[in-house]
């Protein structure tokens, strides 16, 4: 006796659909797993042996071969429970129902609950592609994979409800989100939003640091990647904790590519089933480097990833590893990573905003009016040459931090700027949402992503600008790789000021974000 069953399995950060067949045939009892299954799929027969007993059903006294087909890549986890069970009771006619147009995944315990499991959104995302117009996923994933729009997804509590469920007894209500509209979903995430404040630090708590504190907006507002320099004790890591509060609001796309690099790696629970605010990733310097770009036995995805549409805050960066360091180089240039190991290759998408801090030498007081530095010449060299070309040319803005005056530092000084990170945020949305339409055709969304063919198109300059930028290029020696850069930053400034042409001010500005 013979039954298939759709079921899907996890690659990468996406997912494909898995064919659970099952063969009952005379022999000796024996329980078979085939298909490239790992440890833990194998375990799935003692799981499913249990509760079809536990059930009160006949578990089939024969010879069971379970296939998971295609066998060209390896089966892992526990979610094949559920579709192996729905297998064995067709196929030992226990239970009759048309499932051809139905998916199962799910991990089950032994008296027949269901449990969460992982990757459940773009396993939603891929039976909504391949045409699957049923899916059958645990209760406790609901959240997760309603927000997958155009399938029918049913949240099953236990094997017994689902049985019921076949059988007409104890009809299971489908979430039908097609009928919840991109702009419904929308506003649901932002009422969520809302209700959660991101970042632990306000820009009104920040001292002074008006250069920095712009320099920042900016950065935010295009997607630049941005290096902070400055002594010990200045502000720099309180200012990069800002930044979670001014980033823009992401889109639907970028919420289901986001979360979805959380779901495989098991890093979303029930109670915050979707990633609404975008990541900021703060690993510590000692972090190896497949921790960063991923790997691992399973090469499960890395910081770069999990910072994907949002920021990965490097801390005194010239302390981290000098392959970690070079590692960024590619994530930073292309805004995905790939990674190999054990035989499988998986591609993870690695479009984030660096935002990294350091000192001017490794005391922290070079040129520093109130500290007399300690280092010689070589170990400055030596301490800023762990950062190379190839990757100081990646960061845009370069901007200083300077000590604050104690005037202004105990608040009697009342001259310094109190805005808040949402009045910043107001501004930047405003200006993302520009560049969003501006690159609506080109699959980019901010300025940093502009090609040199893009920059031709949409940095337009008035006379003044244009002299400014030549005449920055002679004095200051300027490659042409950060002329780019300054006419992207200078992008940017004019979207926040609202202003289509480039003007003089706007490229002053941006000149004036590279400092070292």
């Amino acid at each position: 006796m013979f039954s298939k069953v759709n079921s899907l399995g996890l690659l990468g950060v996406g997912a494909e659909l898995v064919e659970v067949e099952i063969d009952l045939s005379n022999g000796l009892p024996r329980f078979d797993i085939v298909g490239l299954p790992s440890s833990s799929v194998a375990e799935s027969k003692n799981r499913v042996r249990s509760v079809v007993k536990n059930m009160k059903f006949n578990f089939p006294i024969s010879r069971i071969t379970v296939n998971l087909a295609p066998a060209d890549f390896r089966k892992e986890g526990p979610i094949y429970d559920l579709p192996i069970l729905i297998a064995v009771l067709l196929a030992s006619k226990q239970l009759k129902a048309n499932v051809s147009s139905c998916a199962f995944v799910g991990e089950i315990s032994l008296n027949g609950e269901t449990r969460h499991i992982n990757g459940i959104l773009p396993m939603a995302i891929h039976a909504k592609k391949i045409g699957i117009q049923n899916l059958y996923i645990p209760y406790a994933n609901l959240e997760e994979a309603k927000i997958i729009s155009g399938i029918n997804i049913y949240p099953v509590k236990s094997v017994q409800q689902l049985v019921k469920h076949f059988n007409g007894e104890d009809i299971i209500l489908p979430y039908y989100s097609n009928y919840m509209s991109k702009e419904e979903i929308l506003e649901l995430i932002s009422k969520d939003r809302k209700t959660n404040n991101s970042s632990p630090v306000d820009f009104s708590d920040v001292v002074g640091q008006v250069h920095a504190k712009r320099a920042l907006e900016v950065a935010a507002a295009g997607g630049h990647n941005i290096l902070l320099s400055g002594p010990p004790g200045v502000g720099k890591s309180m200012l990069a904790k800002c930044i979670p509060g001014i980033l823009p609001d992401m889109s639907l796309d970028e919420i289901i590519e986001t979360s979805s690099v959380y779901s495989v790696s098991g890093k979303l629970s029930p109670s915050e089933p979707l990633m609404i605010n975008r990541p900021f990733r703060s690993p510590h310097h000692t972090t190896s480097i497949s921790a960063i770009t991923g790997g691992g036995f399973k090469a499960r995805p890395g910081e770069v990833s999990f910072a994907n549409n949002g920021v990965l805050f490097m801390d005194e960066i010239p302390l981290f590893q000098k392959n970690v360091l070079e590692s960024l180089r590619q994530p930073l240039e292309d805004r995905y990573i790939t990674v190999s190991r054990n035989g499988a290759t998986h591609q993870y998408p690695s479009n984030f905003m660096l935002v990294a801090s350091m000192n001017p030498c490794p005391c922290g007081y070079y040129n520093d009016p109130s500290h007399i530095c300690t280092c010689t010449e070589k170990a400055r060299l030596n301490y800023r040459s762990k950062l190379s070309g190839p990757l100081i040319d990646r960061i845009d803005i370069i901007v200083s931090v300077e000590q604050i005056e104690c005037e202004k530092l105990i608040g009697t000084n009342k001259e310094h700027s109190t805005e808040s990170s949402a009045e910043i945020k107001e501004r930047i949305n405003n200006a993302r949402l520009i560049q969003i339409n501006r690159f609506k055709e080109y699959n980019i969304s901010c300025n940093a992503q502009m090609t040199r063919s893009m920059i031709k198109k949409f940095c337009t300059m008035s006379k003044d600008a244009t002299e400014v930028l030549i005449l920055a290029y002679e004095k200051l020696h300027l490659s042409a790789r950060v002329s780019d850069k300054i006419l992207r930053t200078s992008r940017t400034i004019a979207d926040l000021n609202s202003s289509e042409l480039i003007e003089k001010e706007h490229i002053l500005e941006a000149i004036s974000y590279r400092e070292i």
